[in-house]
């Protein structure tokens, strides 16, 4: 016999304690804490953190750096995450925006977030554009060094992330791969978005020769969320015409875009997480 939808249940307290520590790790500043200071952080016990940890360590989701008795998170944690979409955030927040960009520049735009080697688009406005000469860009997979979004994720993410991006690439087999393996040749081309503070490609995707674009990053908790762009035919402008014309209002839409994400209850991947576990 299952019970009434309206019984209740003891509160569990030993997964909350659980959940608290693995929160205080992942809050961390540098991904990892000892006993004492996830003690402080949960108001827990350092006999209960001890016991949570070893538990947890058991089970594959923190691990233990026998060098200064210090706890991060594992691998395994990323598990939890598998059954999860962060479509909320970009429906509710983002995706009004980009109508907006739409309506000031008529140029189409895209959303991208870093999905392993590439650059995934997560939401466009290609379709609503009537200078639009791709309309079907949902879920299109794009070169990271070849393409504006992807130079600026990987200017602006972190050292850590960024290297584990390059490390993907070189291991590949095409043009990009080959890209990669220059580092000097890399580097310079990322200082070059970091000083101008936005990406550019003027037709270096080789299967898309005609096209120009400027791209940007939206940041949240420090980290770099996902890059939105502006996508342009080479003949119509060049890129410091269209820098000079439509940065300003990608800057506008990204500022508007960050702020919401700040004010907003809607839940939104902490970008550190892909860091976190990785030495």
């Amino acid at each position: 016999m299952r019970p009434s939808s309206s019984a209740t249940y003891r509160h569990v307290q030993g997964l909350s304690r659980g959940l608290a520590i693995l929160h205080a790790i992942n809050r961390s500043p540098n991904g990892w804490a000892n006993i004492a200071e996830l003690s402080e952080r949960t108001g827990l016990h350092r006999t209960t953190v001890r016991r949570m940890l070893e538990t947890l360590q058991a089970e594959g989701y923190v691990r233990r750096s026998a060098s200064d008795d210090s706890y991060r998170l594992n691998q395994k944690i990323r598990q939890l995450s598998d059954g999860f979409t962060d479509d909320e955030w970009i429906s509710e927040i983002a995706n009004p925006v980009l109508g907006e960009l739409l309506q000031k520049l008529v140029w189409p735009s895209d959303l991208c977030t870093i999905d392993g080697d590439c650059m995934l688009v997560r939401e466009t406005t290609h379709r609503f554009s009537p200078l639009s000469f791709h309309r079907a860009m949902i879920r299109q997979r794009l070169p990271v060094l070849m393409t504006s979004a992807g130079r600026a994720y990987l200017a602006f993410c972190g050292d850590e992330e960024r290297q584990q991006i390059l490390r993907l690439l070189i291991a590949g087999d095409d043009a990009q791969a080959n890209f990669a393996r220059n580092r000097v040749l890399v580097e310079q081309m990322l200082e070059k978005v970091r000083r101008q503070g936005y990406a550019t490609n003027d037709g270096e995707w080789n299967e898309q020769l005609k096209i120009s674009a400027i791209a940007m990053p939206i940041r949240h908790q420090d980290s770099v969320l996902a890059c939105i762009n502006v996508v342009f035919l080479r003949k119509a402008m060049s890129i410091a015409e269209a820098a000079e014309r439509y940065q300003p209002e990608l800057q506008a839409a990204i500022n508007k875009i960050e702020t919401r994400l700040k004010e907003s209850e809607i839940p939104v991947p902490n970008p550190k997480v892909k860091q976190t576990g990785m030495d």
